[in-house]
């Protein structure tokens, strides 16, 4: 039994690397290690704070659902890096080749990002081209 899967079961807490992917899943960047200072760190985006706070107090059904959709989410990935073998057939024998796999497999990547996302009820981050903040100005 993988250590996902095993941890999935018991309700325990996400590991380091659960936790990696969750943010990068989400299109936030690397948290770095607890030593990390400077100007880049969830301490200056208070949605990437938000995504740490509910990575960190998740009950048990709701860590479930979380790798659930997290599993989806590195599948689809892995799904586009596979794609390439496909690249240069356009058609053989009665099989013709999807010349739009690779936008289609990325769509559904994307879908699935943006359905962490709002599992975890959090903004898409700034990776993903949309990080949801706005600066609204109060005059």
């Amino acid at each position: 039994m993988s250590g996902s899967a095993a941890a999935a079961e018991t309700g325990t807490a996400l590991t380091e690397a659960e936790r990696a992917d969750v943010r990068r899943m989400c299109g936030y960047p690397p948290h770095g290690g607890p030593d990390a200072a400077g100007f880049q760190g969830w301490r200056f985006f208070q949605d990437y704070g938000l995504l740490e706070f509910r990575m960190t107090n998740l009950i048990a059904p709701e860590l479930q659902n979380l790798r659930m959709v997290l599993a989806e989410c590195l599948a689809s990935e892995q799904d586009l890096f596979t794609a390439r073998g496909n690249l240069d057939t356009e058609a053989a024998a009665v099989w013709t080749h999807n010349p739009r796999e690779i936008r289609d497999r990325w769509d559904d990547f994307t879908r699935k990002r943006r359905h962490l996302c709002a599992l975890l009820g959090v903004p898409a981050g700034p990776q993903m081209g949309s990080s949801g903040s706005s600066m609204t100005l109060v005059v």
